[in-house]
């Protein structure tokens, strides 16, 4: 057997596998014998039909089997000792006079190759890396959330501004029928008119438009269709069964210790301070996830290179479940040509940084992440054997092991890019961040 490369270009090849009869001989009259012991031809004993005749009506498909076989091991590893890094999978030229009846057979193969570039992540803008901090509103509003939570609810006889008002929506021609709470301080001050001073048992009549500042209520509240919220302009009825007044929790250490249990709450100061620290990192993940989406854009954006575009989309072609037309592997091809290119410029950069994942990693992080999770039921000190058991049960699972390997992956990527790319931190409020970050 004789493997040979042809370099077209830098991005483009052809292999040639030269295939001999002493190649597959051996291999094809053991397979042939095989099924000389075993073949049912009428008019002969099992394990006495002529050789000929199982040649006649089996050799040229177990030929073309073994041969393909052959193919594939001898592509395989010419292409790992030659260390070729291919896009795609190896595309077989037409031979227009191919025939299985010779003894020797020539295939041809064609490589799309994975392009030479470097990465730089100097590009000429700086980045900017976003500090969120938590304001003393949002700190306020937290708190008095909580409060709500834990809060009473006390029955009265009138609705007043700050109600909370139980009863059902109505519109027939809408289809709307919602049994519901509304909170009337979420309620517009016109409409809020209409609600103070009623009692249970007396219908209200308002506009859809005039009834909420957030169009998002229409739908959880008044069952208006998701579609529809931000258009919604007709009248509803509302029918009070119930009006309750919250109220609030005491700030007091009977609070404190339902919200941690730990005692390391004495005092409203340390409340604020511990739900800054909370909400902060939260917002340190979503800083740290647009940060990551970001410098890949960059990335992308100062990272040029070719691709093999022709050979790509002619494999494109032939490559999914079903066969694509030239126009429809065109156009597959246009929407995730960016998409490859990120994946060769991050494996490219896992790869010359040493930023691999192993696995005693993957096995430690998983360890830590079912660890905390039982802390949150109050198992603070599993035993290590159990710890060791769920944790080969969730590995075991490829889907879940793949997904934790790729957060340790992003985590490995976004440290890097933290220390080499040109970043500027910038501290910003949760909402100005929001602005900022995802121009909204």
């Amino acid at each position: 057997m004789n493997i040979s490369k042809e370099q077209i270009d830098n991005l483009n090849a052809v292999v040639t596998v030269e295939i001999k009869k002493e190649d597959y001989s051996d291999r094809v009259d053991k397979i042939l014998k095989d099924y000389r012991k075993t073949a049912n031809i009428p008019g002969f004993r099992k394990g006495h039909v002529p050789m000929g005749m199982v040649k006649k009506q089996y050799g040229g498909a177990v030929l073309a089997d073994e041969v393909n076989k052959l193919i594939q091991e001898s592509l395989n590893n010419f292409l790992t000792e030659e260390k070729l890094d291919i896009l795609g999978n190896p595309l077989p030229k037409d031979q227009e006079q191919f025939s299985w009846d010779t003894e020797d057979f020539k295939f041809q193969f064609e490589l799309g190759l994975a392009p030479e570039f470097e990465v730089s992540l100097q590009g000429k803008d700086t980045l900017t890396n976003y500090k969120v901090i938590a304001t003393d509103k949002m700190i306020d509003d937290q708190i008095q959330s909580i409060q709500k939570q834990y809060g009473k609810l006390n029955p009265i006889g009138a609705v007043a501004k700050n109600s909370l008002v139980a009863g059902m929506f109505v519109n027939e021609t809408e289809d709307i029928s919602k049994d519901t709470t509304i909170e009337l301080s979420n309620v517009q001050e016109k409409a809020q008119k209409l609600f103070i001073s009623a009692k249970v048992g007396d219908v209200i009549t308002v506009n859809t438009k005039e009834l909420f500042e957030n169009n998002q209520l229409l739908v959880s509240q008044v069952g208006v269709a998701q579609a529809n919220k931000d258009t919604a302009d007709f009248d509803v009825t509302f029918t009070i069964n119930e009006i309750n007044e919250r109220i609030l929790a005491d700030l007091n250490q009977e609070l404190f210790d339902k919200l941690f249990a730990d005692g390391s709450v004495k005092s409203v100061e340390d409340l604020k301070e511990k739900i800054k620290e909370d909400a902060e990192k939260q917002f340190v993940q979503q800083a740290d996830q647009q940060l990551l989406n970001t410098v890949t854009e960059s990335i992308i954006d100062n990272t040029q290179f070719d691709l093999p575009a022709g050979f790509l989309k002619k494999w494109l072609r032939t490559a999914g479940e079903k066969p694509l037309t030239e126009e429809e592997a065109n156009a597959e091809y246009e929407k995730s040509e960016k998409n490859l290119r990120f994946q060769l410029i991050e494996s490219k950069i896992i790869k010359d940084n040493n930023l691999q994942v192993q696995f005693e990693e993957i096995k430690e992080h998983t360890k830590t992440l079912i660890t905390a999770q039982m802390a949150q039921y109050g198992q603070m000190n599993p035993e290590e054997a159990e710890l060791e058991g769920i944790v080969q049960r969730v590995l075991g699972n490829q889907e879940e092991a793949k997904r934790i390997s790729e957060q340790l992956i992003s985590q490995k990527l976004l440290t890097f890019y933290k220390e080499n790319a040109k970043l500027n931190e910038k501290e910003v409020t949760f909402d100005e961040f929001i602005k900022e970050a995802y121009k909204q």
